[in-house]
Order: structure tokens, then sequence, then C-alpha cells
């Protein structure tokens, strides 16, 4: 698929598309979100056949689909910008490990105007890996804006090019802490179930047939009358993929209102964001061969609602 040059585009609706709603066959052709895709058809600039059609009606695999897509966004540059509570846990000439706060973004993208890990790094005077798009330089993972926790950055082209490539195999183990409502049966268990885009919300993301493979291991390492404390292993690192799959089991994680969570209980505990957090990461350095971990204790939000469960 070739990127968006803001012209016009016609092709023949694959069969794998066949049923599917307008806006979701051009969301998922041309790599648009929902709320944009949707915004092109009901201006018009998406045609079925040569006629404009509505954003819920299907479309059958070989019509001629014919779309005028928007003009790229203007790049998002990274302007250094000091973020209070984030901390540099490890850094040397290859790797910058940070305690990444709520409220922080992993790196800057459109729409988003608040702190970002990268542009704290570059006021702090950390220059990063230029591998990649200029607003997610360096960045080889990322941690939802609402979750805290141990994040690696790449300092050096190496370093960029060996920790991509060991997130992608599965070659480093990130655990997380979550708080779950009520209690998981069995205690200790595997997800094993496929996430994509959710159908019908932007921004969200859902277990969906024909989804990414998407496995998450747990224990339960503490039950509260209405919770739980679980410790999580992720073998695969979608977006949500932890929010996702404990919402699907029916024990979204505490305070996740966007996942289904009690907003009663979210209030009692005291949390406006997901009781989730990014406990641990351990992978090989990638100029010196050593295995290297790092550990984050929990943030006082997260402290103080563990406090109230127990109470409760």
């Amino acid at each position: 698929m070739s990127s968006l040059t803001g012209d016009t585009r016609s092709l023949p609706v694959p069969d794998g598309l066949d049923g599917m709603r307008l806006d979701q066959a051009v969301s998922r052709l041309f790599g648009l979100s929902r709320t944009v895709a949707a915004a092109l058809v009901e201006a018009g600039d998406a045609l079925v056949d040569g006629v404009p059609r509505g954003k819920s009606d299907k479309v059958s695999g070989g019509s001629w689909l014919e779309v005028t897509l928007p003009a790229p966004p203007a790049p998002v540059t990274v302007v250094p910008q000091a973020v209070p509570g984030l901390r540099v846990v490890y850094a040397d000439d290859d790797i910058v490990v940070v305690d990444k706060p709520v409220g922080v973004a992993a790196h800057p993208s459109p729409g988003w105007t608040g702190p970002t890990v990268i542009g704290g790094l570059a006021a702090v005077g950390h220059t990063i890996a230029t591998s990649g798009a200029a607003e997610r330089q360096g960045v080889v993972h990322r941690l939802d804006v609402g979750t805290t926790g141990i994040m690696v950055v790449a300092k050096s082209e190496t370093a960029y090019s060996a920790l991509k490539r060991a997130f992608k195999f599965r070659e480093v183990e990130k655990r997380y802490h979550a708080v779950v409502q009520g209690h998981l049966d069995p205690l200790r268990g595997t997800i094993d179930a496929p996430i994509d885009r959710h159908p019908h919300h932007d921004y969200r993301w859902a277990v969906v047939s024909g989804g990414k493979p998407s496995i998450t291991h747990y224990d339960t390492m503490e039950a509260f009358p209405a919770a739980s404390l679980v410790d999580v292993r992720l073998e695969t690192g979608r977006t949500h993929q932890i929010r996702v799959h404990f919402s699907t089991l029916r024990h979204p994680c505490v305070g996740d209102l966007t996942y289904g969570a009690d907003p009663t209980l979210s209030a009692r505990v005291g949390l406006a964001r997901q009781w989730l957090h990014a406990h641990s990461l351990s992978f090989v350095h990638p100029r010196t061969g050593d295995e290297v971990s790092f550990v984050s204790d929990y943030p006082d939000d997260l402290e103080r609602a563990l406090r109230v469960l127990r109470d409760y």
C-alpha cells in the first residue's frame, strides 16, 4: 500500500471485504481511522461503481471503489519539554530506560498536545536514535498515556535495530501488574484472542475474528473482595492488549471506563485511569550482550487504590 498523498485512488474491493460497511472498508484499505474514513464517505469522497454511498452501506467484492484521500497531516516535530515525574532509571550511549508517569505519551502525534517521553528526554540532554519517523525516533515500544512504568528508548542506531528485532521476535520479557475487577477463573491462565480495531468505536480495540494474534499470560497475586491484583506477561504487544483481553473476560482493569470498568468502584478507589503498571522489563543489552532488568515501583495513585481495595 502506498502512502497517502491527497490524491484519488481507484481499485476493486477485495473479496475479503465483501459485505463490509463502506467506511470500514475504506479504513482498512487505506489505513485511515474510522472517523476519518466516515468523514470521507459523508463528504462524497468515496464512490462505489461511480456512485456516492452511505457510510453504513455494504460493499461487494469486485465493486469499483474510488476514494479521494485527504492531504497528509503536517509533520510532527519533537519539542524539548521538561516532564515532571519522568525519571531516568538508567542511561548509557545506547539506551535510556525511564519510569514513565501517568499522562505522558511515548512520542508526539497529531492531536496530542501534552508531554511526551521523547520531548522529556530531549529536555534533559539525551540524544535519541534517528531511525524511523521524526516524532518516533528511538521508540521501540510504547505505553499508553494512562499507563505508568518502565520503558526503554534507543539512543544509537545499533540499539534501535537490535531492540526492534528483539521486540518483534518476542525476546523481551515485559511484565505488567494490573488490578482487574472480580476474581479470575482460573486464577492463572493464558488469554489467546486476536485483536484489531474496534468495528464501531474509533480509538478503541477489540477481540475480533481475523485480528492480529495476541497472547497474554496472567497469574493472580492477591485477591480482594471486589478485585484482583495480577501479574501479566505479554507474549505479543498489541495496542491496548491487556485492557482488551481482560475486558473481554468481563474483568476490566479497575478504573478503565473506556473498556467497561465499573464507575462506582473506580470512584471509590480514586482512579481516573486504568490500574495498569509496566512493572519490569528484561532484555539483552544491544551492545554488551548482557541480560539487563529494570523494575518500577507503583506510583502513588495506584498504591492508594490498593489500600482502599484491601480495606473494602
